[in-house]
């Protein structure tokens, strides 16, 4: 089998090199790349691998762009640090998605599908993937609200944050109201439009407009005032604090 990766971390690209020849010793990376502009050359003027592994972030662009530009006549494999690329579009597909950092054990059942499946893997699906994967991701606008006999819908942008309490979840909205949710932060995560909104830790999903004040809390992490106020202030998690500083700057994060 021949592969080509493209990814731009070098770490992670010599990772799934070393993976992949653990798991196929006859395997064979035909070329590594670390963005749009040099892997759409390499795929111009070369005939197409049996398999890509592709990162959606790339050093000049996302994966996005670079489907774009060429057309891609292989099984993607791709992989991801960050849910919200157009999972939900990879999952209708026979091509296979990982979240970083990459497992062994994941890499395999995935290479095990795509060999199994590879007879039913056509040009015709590799269009259909492409073009699913460049239409926009419909978010939620609004919710429906039920409390006692009383139904209510709620609209997104009056959302101030989402909080989880005692296994329950609530929206806060900019007026001061607290409505209960049906759906955990996890699956809000998903649902909310990633511009606006943001998982700061295993407790809140908070609105960017929201934010009153934030402080250098410790090292990398950052302590958070919200409007509506809460009791105690929320801190952005270690793990989250990076991808943080990123969507504060407009940057949406891998």
């Amino acid at each position: 089998m021949n592969v080509v990766i493209i990814e731009d971390e070098q770490p992670a690209r010599e990772r799934l090199t070393e993976l992949l020849k653990e798991i196929m010793p006859e395997l064979k990376v035909l070329a590594n790349h670390d963005s749009v502009e040099s892997a759409s050359k390499w795929l111009s003027l070369n005939e197409a691998p049996d398999l890509m592994l592709l990162d959606i972030q790339l050093a000049d662009g996302t994966a996005f762009d670079l489907l774009k530009r060429v057309k891609i006549d292989c099984p993607v494999i791709f992989t991801t640090a960050y849910r919200k690329y157009a999972l939900d579009a990879f999952k209708t597909t026979s091509v296979d998605y990982l979240l970083k950092p990459i497992k062994k054990e994941e890499l395999e059942n995935a290479l095990l599908n795509l060999k199994e499946f590879k007879h039913i893997f056509s040009q015709q699906e590799v269009s259909t993937i492409q073009k699913s994967m460049l239409q926009p991701i419909a978010y939620k606008k609004r919710f429906i609200i039920r409390f006692g006999e009383h139904i209510k819908t709620l609209a997104v942008e009056n959302i101030a944050y989402c909080i989880s309490e005692n296994k329950n979840t609530f929206a806060r909205t900019f007026d001061g109201h607290k409505y209960p949710m049906d759906n955990n932060l996890d699956a809000l995560e998903e649902m909310l439009d990633p511009q606006y909104f943001f998982r700061i830790n295993r407790q809140f999903l908070i609105n960017l407009k929201a934010i009153e004040e934030m402080k250098i809390y410790s090292k990398a992490r950052v302590i958070v005032r919200l409007n509506p106020p809460v009791k105690d202030l929320p801190v952005v998690s270690s793990e989250r604090a990076a991808d943080f500083k990123l969507w504060l700057a407009g940057e949406l994060p891998e």
